[in-house]
């Protein structure tokens, strides 16, 4: 009998911070909800951390202005952010999709992957239903379901299934697809990347798909081979259990007052990375590929990771990918906007033990830069 095929879901929450709120105030369901610091009179850069659906008509969304928000909305509420709420919703919700399928990736504060065998995707879709419908019984918050043999493909399926849907899509419907969207839906591609492939004419993932490899490849880095495999929708199926080895470990520190000064933050990154160091070691871990997060004064976030030439446990190797990960984006994003950074994230991806193979995730944590607007 041939082997049931391993399915990735990818589970995204939807408005995560509203539905926190919502389930802890269900008389404000069907209103406008905005989870933010409520505008005043006085000047503010905070932003709007989390809408609701029905907030969202009017114009409102994640990372806007506050006044921006009150001015085109101004009947909605308001409720102050409750992080250590969502936090602990966070931990509730992947404890529930732990219990139900046995192991559990996170991805974020509202964003999961689960594998799933199932023999086609009629199956696969009804394992999603059912748990989407037992997810909201169980803990009264609504998610969005996404399904592919691929990580990312299963992410942007979530995507397209917002809100509170379900969006399955067979290995052989991948480039079909994929064909008519963006190529900014493709998680990793930001407003530059974009700008760059636009000025060769690739705008959607169908344009994508019809250019060479090589020449993506020598715009983009390394990574862009596999983003023209994925358009083609060649990307290879997920084989391996998400924990079935460890697959990331970081560390991250929250500055008291916003830092703006780049010499402050290589001070910190070196000090998170001499962290990090110990800790991997310890574990007797090697890793192959190293991460900057920046959350930024207005919430918004900034990822990106470099990977090493070979798998190894140097803190040199660390120390000097890490520093000049934050150098770039310091350089790209707190010059052309101004904004000081709240919290810093130093991260080894692509682990593995001393003495074993590579532990494999699934190319869509692979994907160079990943621009995050909070959740949503």
């Amino acid at each position: 009998m041939a082997p049931v095929p391993p399915w990735i879901l990818y589970v995204d929450m939807d408005a995560f911070y509203v539905s926190c709120e919502l389930a802890d105030h269900p008389e404000l369901r069907g209103r406008p909800v905005i989870v933010g610091q409520e505008p005043t009179d006085r000047p503010t850069r905070a932003v709007v951390l989390s809408a609701s659906y029905e907030a969202r008509p009017f114009g409102v969304h994640s990372a806007q202005p506050v006044h921006e928000a009150a001015r085109r909305c101004p009947d909605a509420v308001w409720i102050p952010p409750d992080f250590e709420k969502y936090e602990r919703r966070s931990q509730e919700v992947m404890s529930w999709l732990e219990k139900r399928f046995g192991s559990v990736l996170p991805q974020s504060i509202d964003e999961a992957m689960v594998t799933v065998a199932a023999p086609d995707t009629r199956v696969l879709a009804e394992v999603a239903h059912g748990a989407q419908s037992d997810l909201a019984h169980d803990l009264g918050l609504p998610s969005s379901w996404g399904g592919a043999p691929s990580g990312v493909v299963a992410k942007i399926a979530s995507d397209v299934a917002k809100p509170n849907g379900v969006r399955i899509v067979d290995g052989s419907q991948i480039a079909e697809f994929l064909a008519p969207m963006s190529v900014r839906a493709i998680p990793g591609i930001g407003p530059k990347s974009a700008e760059r492939l636009a000025r060769l004419g690739i705008v959607t993932i169908a344009d994508l798909g019809g250019r060479r490899r090589r020449e993506i490849r020598e715009l983009l880095g390394a990574w862009g081979a596999d983003l023209v495999d994925l358009a083609r929708g060649t990307i290879p199926p997920f084989r391996d259990a998400p924990v079935s080895g460890p697959v990331s470990r970081s560390v991250d520190r929250t500055f008291p007052v916003d830092e703006g000064a780049l010499p402050a933050l290589e001070a910190s990154v070196r000090e998170l990375a001499r962290d990090l160091h110990r800790s991997v070691t310890k574990e007797g871990l090697r890793f192959g590929a190293v991460g900057i997060g920046l959350r930024w004064s207005d919430f918004q976030r900034t990822q990106r990771v470099r990977a090493l030439p070979g798998s190894t446990s140097s803190l040199d190797a660390l120390e000097t990918a890490a520093i000049r990960l934050v150098r770039e984006l310091y350089g790209e994003e707190h010059r052309g906007l101004g904004r000081d950074v709240r919290t810093v994230t130093v991260r080894v991806e692509r682990l593995a033990r001393e003495s074993g193979r590579q532990a494999r995730l699934d190319r869509y944590v692979e994907v160079g830069p990943d621009p995050h607007d909070g959740p949503e």
